[in-house]
């Protein structure tokens, strides 16, 4: 076990370089097995996610290196063999492989995926796509076996609900599918279209990435590439509300701003100021008291359900009420008990949270219940007077690299250590 302990109200200032994107990485990692020669990913995070997923590689056979943020994947002696425990089940994108084993072997076996509690997160949808695409599905409670004996042939599937999940997993095992796939309903988020990029590359033929209808004409096989991996807006959120909040001028480099025009236009609103470019984002010290603002997550383009719980420290410290309404994952309210042993006036009812502010926040013992919760009490402790311990810290390593060591560049007091 490990812990972040934290001593909060000191001003940051400087630049930090945002990571790769995690979303993306655990979709592209098993995206890259349907290829017949190795795949190189560039800008993989340095996360616990990521470790996990180099096992399950590892236990299919798959030679796979990981230095320097560089991560080469080579299938070439890969078997397909059932993974119904183990690593398979300590992660939710897990799930990823259902697709990818599908769309290269027409059948597998794969155990049912972990990941944060943040609510009921079924996997139907993917098990619809997956048998519009013409697969036998045996879905228990110890994992999802599937095999399409006649093999894999196009077909119109309509999502239910927007999912990037299933929208990713669906394209896994439609790539190599004989005929056209159409998804109507898709999800549009970045991480779906830097998927589809990777795959393109590879040689599939996906058209309409990036809008709610996706088309997928199978093709006979798929190729190694060389693919960087796009920047992670949620860290890249995480940073900017630590910023905007105790900040005293910091950039934020490798940043694609049109991937978090929500969450910019919202700190804009509240009166952050900022300076927006291609690439990165500078944030200002505050010239007057910022002021509270509402917030409800909804589908890309709309407020991202990671981004909620990463602003609540700086709603806390802004003046006035806010409410905050999570349409994606109601129950992602792990953050708020916690945030209320560091003085925050904040509340749930209805599954609807209610902020009022401004409060000072003061230092305590707090922790993690998932990983953006982990990271919302980091953001908090950062802006609190006094000691802050954030325990259950292996939920936040499942998603930041080196959080502390990229706020200590910034001049925060944080470190992380075992408990």
């Amino acid at each position: 076990m490990q812990k972040y302990i934290i001593h909060g109200g000191k001003p940051l200032r400087g630049e930090v370089t945002i990571s790769g994107a995690k979303n993306s990485t655990l979709a592209l990692i098993p995206a890259a097995i349907l290829a017949d020669s190795p795949t190189v990913l560039e800008g993989v995070p340095n996360i616990s996610d990521v470790h996990s997923l180099i096992d399950i590689l590892r236990e299919f056979g798959v030679e796979c290196t990981f230095e320097n943020h560089t991560m080469t994947i080579d299938p070439g002696h890969m078997h397909n063999v059932p993974m119904r425990g183990g690593k398979i089940q300590s992660l939710r994108a897990s799930y990823y492989f259902m697709g990818a084993l599908l769309g290269k072997y027409g059948e597998g076996v794969v155990g049912l995926p972990g990941g944060d509690a943040i609510g009921p997160r079924p996997i139907d949808l993917h098990i619809k796509g997956f048998k519009a695409l013409g697969a036998d599905v045996d879905h228990t409670s110890e994992g999802v076996s599937f095999n399409a004996p006649d093999g894999l042939h196009g077909a119109d599937i309509y999502m239910d609900l927007v999912s990037v999940g299933a929208t990713i997993n669906v394209m896994l095992a439609a790539v190599c599918a004989e005929g056209e796939t159409i998804i109507d309903n898709a999800a549009r988020e970045p991480e779906i279209v830097d998927a589809a990029t990777l795959l393109n590359k590879m040689g599939a033929k996906i058209h309409g990435v990036g809008t709610s209808t996706i088309r997928i004409k199978g093709v006979k096989e798929l190729h190694g590439v060389t693919h960087q991996i796009i920047p992670d807006r949620i860290e890249a959120g995480t940073f900017l509300s630590v910023a905007a909040a105790i900040g005293e001028g910091v950039t934020l480099n490798n940043v694609i701003p049109e991937h978090i025009d929500s969450l910019l236009s919202k700190m804009g609103e509240m009166g952050v100021e900022m300076d927006v470019y291609p690439d990165k984002i500078t944030v200002h010290p505050s010239q007057a008291p910022l002021h509270n603002v509402n917030i409800k997550t909804m589908p890309y383009p709309g407020f991202a359900t990671d981004l909620q719980q990463l602003l609540t420290p700086l709603l806390l410290v802004s003046e006035g009420r806010a409410v905050v309404r999570d349409t994606i994952h109601p129950k992602r309210i792990g953050h708020v008990d916690e945030l209320r042993k560091m003085n925050g006036d904040i509340s749930v009812d209805n599954d609807t949270i209610e902020i009022k502010g401004p409060v000072q926040l003061h230092g305590a013992n707090v922790a993690a219940s998932d990983l953006r919760a982990g990271a919302a009490l980091i953001v908090a402790g950062l802006i609190a007077d006094g000691e802050t311990v954030v325990e259950e810290g292996s939920h936040i390593l499942r998603g930041y690299d080196d959080i502390q060591g990229k706020l200590q560049q910034l001049g925060a007091d944080i470190e992380l250590v075992d408990d």
